[in-house]
C-alpha cells in the first residue's frame, strides 16, 4: 500500500475574479484543487465529519487509529486534539464489509479562525474574517458556547470553523468552536484580486495583506498568484484586512491514479449533468448501476450535499458506485429519556422514538464528558439533544444526525411540522403543544406576535419550535413557540 504523506485541500472554493469558470459580472467562481489521494486498501482516501470515536467514524466507517498519525492544523496531535463534528481526512485500510478500517493518517485543518464580524440571526449565518459561515440544524457547538446556536456567538468571539464549501465559497459548518483571546487567525482559500505592486489579495471577502510575510518555497518563482490555494495566517486584523505573518501554498497535490477508492462527503460545486458534475472540485460521474440513497438521480444539481463513494478512473474521474444525497435536518428535540434500547440503537423521548446509525454523531457535552459516547452510555431521565428529521416519512420517528448529552434541566424543546390543529394546542410528532394566557408567540423574525396571529397564520406542515415543560409523556406546556424558516 502506499504511503502518501496527505494534505488536506479540495474543501475551500472561492469567488476569484477572472480566473476560469463562470459567474456573473467580473467574479468567477474557481474550482479548488482535487482532494488529496492516499491509500485505503484499494488505494483511495475517505473525507468527512467526524460522526463519533472509539476510534475515528468517518461517513460511517470506523477506521481503528491505534497506528494511525494525526496532522492538526499543520502540526503533530493526537486523537484527543479532535472533535465530533470536524472535517478530516483520511488514509488507510478499509474492510471488504465497507463499516471497518484502520487509518494511517488523519489530518485536520480547519477552514477559518478568527473573529466573528457579523451575525444575522434571520440568514442563521456569521461572518469570520471575510467568509461566509452558514449554521444549520447539523452544526455542532463546542460546550464553551452557551446556547448550543447562533445565539450563543457575539461579535468579536474569536471561534475556529470546520465545515464543507459550497459552489460560491460558503463554509457550511460542521463544528463550531470558541477559542481565547491572541489566538492566531488563519484561513484557506483560492486567491484572487491579486496585486503584487500593494502584495494584496482577496479570499472570499477577506483582504490579506503579505507585504511583510514569509511565503513558503513551493510558489512558482516566489511569486503568489490568482488561483493559488493558499493559508494565510496572521495576527493583526487591521480595517478588514488580514496582516499576514505566513502565507503557504496548498495545492501541491499528486494526481489521483486509476483505481483509487474514494468516499467523500461536500457539496456539489459544479453541474453539468447527473453524469458530470464535481463534488468538492472533485469530477464525478454515475452510472446505470450507481445506487441512490436519500433521494434519486433527479435529485442531483448545484450545492446538494452529497456523499459519493467510487473509484477514481484513468481520466482521474471518480466512478460513482454510490451516491447518498443529505438534505438538511429541520426536527429537534430537547428532553429528558423515557426509555433506551442500545441492542436496537433507539431511545424514546417526548414519546418519540429515536434512532441512531453510523452517521449519526454523538457528543458527551455534560458533566460525566463520556468518550465516546455510545447509547450504552444513556440512561432513562438523562437529558439529551436530538438534531435529525422524520424518517421513514409518516412514522412519527426521527433519524438523529446529532445527539448530545447535556447536564439535567426540565425544559423540554421540540421543533418540527405541525402536524395537526386545535387552538390553543397543536402536535408535532404526535406531541401536544399546549399554549396559554403566558405563552409567548413569535414569528420567524423573533419579533412577538399575539396569539391570534399566530394560530391564523399556523397551518400543516408549518416549521415550529416550542420551548416549555413536560407535563405529561407527549404533552409540552409551552412557554414560547416560534415560526421557523427550513434551512
Amino acid at each position: 500500500m502506499k504511503n502518501i504523506k496527505l494534505i488536506i485541500l479540495g474543501i475551500i472554493l472561492a469567488f476569484s475574479a477572472g480566473c476560469g469558470g463562470s459567474g456573473s459580472g467580473s467574479t468567477a467562481v474557481v474550482n479548488p484543487p482535487p482532494p488529496p489521494v492516499g491509500g485505503i486498501g484499494r488505494t483511495g482516501i475517505a473525507m468527512g465529519p467526524i460522526s463519533t470515536f472509539g476510534s475515528v467514524v468517518v461517513n460511517g466507517v470506523r477506521y481503528d487509529t491505534n497506528s494511525a498519525v494525526f496532522t492538526v492544523n499543520g502540526l503533530s496531535g493526537s486523537q484527543d486534539d479532535l472533535s465530533v463534528g470536524q472535517v478530516v481526512t483520511i488514509s488507510g485500510t478499509i474492510d471488504d464489509n465497507g463499516i471497518d478500517g484502520a487509518a494511517d493518517e488523519v489530518i485536520f485543518d480547519d477552514n477559518v479562525k478568527g473573529p466573528v464580524q457579523s451575525i444575522d440571526l434571520g440568514l442563521s449565518q456569521i461572518v469570520v474574517l471575510g467568509q461566509t459561515v452558514l449554521i444549520n440544524p447539523e452544526t455542532s457547538f463546542d460546550d464553551s458556547i452557551s446556547p448550543a446556536s447562533i445565539d450563543g456567538l457575539d461579535i468579536d468571539d474569536i471561534v475556529e470553523v470546520s465545515g464543507l464549501v459550497d459552489a460560491v465559497g460558503r463554509i457550511t459548518a460542521t463544528r463550531i468552536e470558541l477559542k481565547p483571546a491572541g489566538t492566531e487567525f488563519e484561513v484557506l482559500g483560492v486567491v484572487s484580486a491579486h496585486n503584487m505592486t500593494s502584495s494584496l489579495f482577496n479570499i472570499n471577502d477577506l483582504v490579506v495583506d503579505y507585504s511583510g510575510a514569509t511565503l513558503d518555497n513551493d510558489f512558482p518563482g516566489g511569486q503568489i498568484s490568482n488561483g493559488d490555494f493558499v493559508e494565510a495566517k496572521g495576527t493583526s486584523l487591521v480595517g478588514g484586512t488580514l496582516i499576514a505573518r505566513e502565507v503557504d501554498l496548498k495545492n501541491a497535490l499528486p494526481n489521483l491514479e486509476d483505481g483509487v477508492h474514494v468516499e467523500i462527503q461536500g457539496f456539489i460545486t459544479r453541474f453539468v449533468s447527473s453524469t458530470d458534475f464535481d463534488v468538492t472540485g472533485l469530477p464525478v460521474t454515475t452510472t446505470a448501476s450507481t445506487v441512490y440513497e436519500g433521494g434519486v438521480v433527479g435529485d442531483l444539481g448545484l450545492n446538494i450535499k452529497v456523499e459519493v463513494e467510487g473509484d477514481v478512473n484513468s481520466g482521474g474521474v471518480l466512478v460513482a458506485t454510490k451516491v447518498d444525497i443529505r438534505r438538511a435536518k429541520a426536527v429537534r428535540a430537547t428532553a429528558n429519556v423515557d426509555s433506551v434500547n442500545a441492542g436496537a440503537n433507539s431511545l424514546v423521548m417526548l414519546g418519540i422514538t429515536v434512532n441512531v446509525d453510523t452517521l449519526t454523531r454523538l457528543e458527551d457535552k455534560s458533566s460525566a464528558d463520556v468518550r465516546p459516547l455510545t447509547l450504552a452510555d444513556i440512561n432513562a431521565g438523562d437529558y439529551v439533544e436530538v438534531r435529525g428529521g422524520e424518517f421513514p416519512s409518516g412514522s412519527g420517528a426521527i433519524l438523529a444526525t446529532i445527539l448530545e448529552r447535556d447536564d439535567a434541566d426540565t425544559a423540554a424543546i421540540l421543533q418540527g411540522f405541525v402536524e395537526t390543529i386545535s387552538n390553543p394546542s397543536f402536535a408535532i410528532l404526535g406531541v401536544t403543544i399546549q399554549t396559554g394566557g403566558g405563552t409567548i408567540f413569535r414569528d420567524e423574525n423573533d419579533t412577538v406576535i399575539s396569539s391570534v396571529e399566530f394560530f391564523s397564520r399556523l397551518a400543516p406542515n408549518a416549521l415550529v419550535k416550542a420551548k416549555g415543560t413536560e407535563s405529561s409523556a407527549t404533552v409540552i406546556s409551552a412557554d414560547e413557540v416560534e415560526f421557523e424558516l427550513e434551512f
